[in-house]
């Protein structure tokens, strides 16, 4: 059987104006994951959104909710965001001054929770969690902001994450430059869930766009 990237795009390149319609178009397009950048201008130097946005748009859509809170101390908000209607939380070990209890707290309250690491920080600060967590994603671009390239050192991080895995349940996760010719390179690595953002939201056809990616061949397929 051929494998099958879950293709997660990011409402951070939709346009808020009408983000019903965009959530219509992601799941009319072939995949069931959205993908949400929480920004508090402080972890990272932008600002996007909070729960009360994740919580008017939770009835708007069965899309599975995979919320990556990059902000500081996200124990603050784990409930209010847990309550919004996210499916799976994601924090940072870097903004994190207890990990262990963040990510218990994210498991109290019945979904999945997740770790992540920035560009410049080592993938092994994640291997004292690996057991406890649902998803893992590597940032291959310094995060805050769309539109950047992929950095392809950030690879290695995830051929380490493949290779240890063994039985463990994580998915491992990619955020940043991932497009149609970046893909192929994305999919070797070993990748589950691939983030894409301005790439989704610039296709022409969308649908083909999610086929291509989710098939790991991109521009070649």
């Amino acid at each position: 059987m051929e494998r099958s990237i879950i293709i997660a795009p990011s409402v951070l390149s939709a346009d808020f104006s009408d983000i019903r319609g965009a959530l219509s178009q992601i799941e009319h397009s072939g995949t069931s994951w959205v993908h949400l950048d929480v920004m508090d201008g402080m972890f990272v130097p932008n600002i996007t959104f909070g729960a009360k946005f994740i919580k008017d748009i939770r009835p708007c859509t069965s899309l599975f909710f995979d919320a990556h809170l990059m902000v500081e101390e996200p124990s603050r908000f784990i409930e209010e965001f847990a309550k919004a209607g996210c499916d799976c939380i994601t924090v940072h070990t870097e903004a994190c001054k207890d990990i262990k209890a963040t990510l218990d707290l994210i498991r109290s309250f019945g979904i999945k929770c997740g770790l992540t690491v920035k560009p410049d920080t080592p993938v092994t600060d994640l291997k004292d969690y690996l057991d406890d967590l649902d998803l893992v994603l590597i940032m291959s671009v310094n995060p805050g902001f769309g539109g950047q390239g992929l950095i392809p050192e950030t690879l290695d991080k995830v051929r380490w994450l493949h290779d240890v895995r063994g039985s463990r349940r994580y998915l491992i996760s990619i955020d940043g430059g991932v497009n149609l010719k970046t893909i192929s390179a994305v999919a070797e690595s070993g990748v589950d869930v691939a983030v894409a953002g301005s790439a989704y939201f610039n296709a022409p056809d969308k649908t083909l766009f999610v086929r291509k990616m989710s098939s790991g061949q991109g521009e070649n397929s």
